[in-house]
């Protein structure tokens, strides 16, 4: 599987855009820092900590030359699950991360609460996925930076 067989279905092609990439880093980061806010609830914590999950896939995926197609259900999954493919995320990592995109769904649709380990884990990923990001634009995409 590669990113180019998702075009249509889940991805459309794009051209790689430096500055969106900066204005997502950005916010990525101010998300990180609000997620460490000790005077907000677990809920809102993970929530800034999940936002900037998805902005930073956001980023892996315009690095490559794709988005997701928002037009469908489906595109947290889809930006998430193309972290292996886009930038070389272990498996293993993705599988946490998915599993906070499905915490983060019952929370928001059913109503459940979120643990303040689930905020914390959440606020760890987000932290461990923009650093790793990062160092593969480093790496890969200096011209983005």
């Amino acid at each position: 599987m590669t990113l180019k067989n998702l075009l249509g279905i889940s991805l459309d092609a794009v051209q790689a855009d430096k500055g969106l990439v900066a204005k997502l880093l950005a916010a990525a980061q101010r998300n990180i820092a609000d997620a460490q806010l000790a005077g907000l609830s677990a809920e809102n914590r993970f929530d800034a900590a999940y936002k900037a999950i998805m902005q930073v896939a956001m980023v892996a995926l315009n690095a490559n030359g794709y988005r997701t197609l928002t037009s469908k259900p489906g595109h947290h999954q889809t930006a998430i699950q193309t972290l292996q493919l886009s930038v070389g995320l272990p498996q293993t990592k993705v599988i946490v991360l998915d599993a906070l995109r499905k915490q983060r769904n019952l929370s928001d649709y059913s109503g459940d609460l979120i643990p303040d380990a689930a905020a914390a884990e959440c606020l760890a990923s987000a932290q461990e996925l923009f650093s790793h990001v990062r160092g593969w634009l480093q790496a890969n995409r200096p011209d983005l930076l």
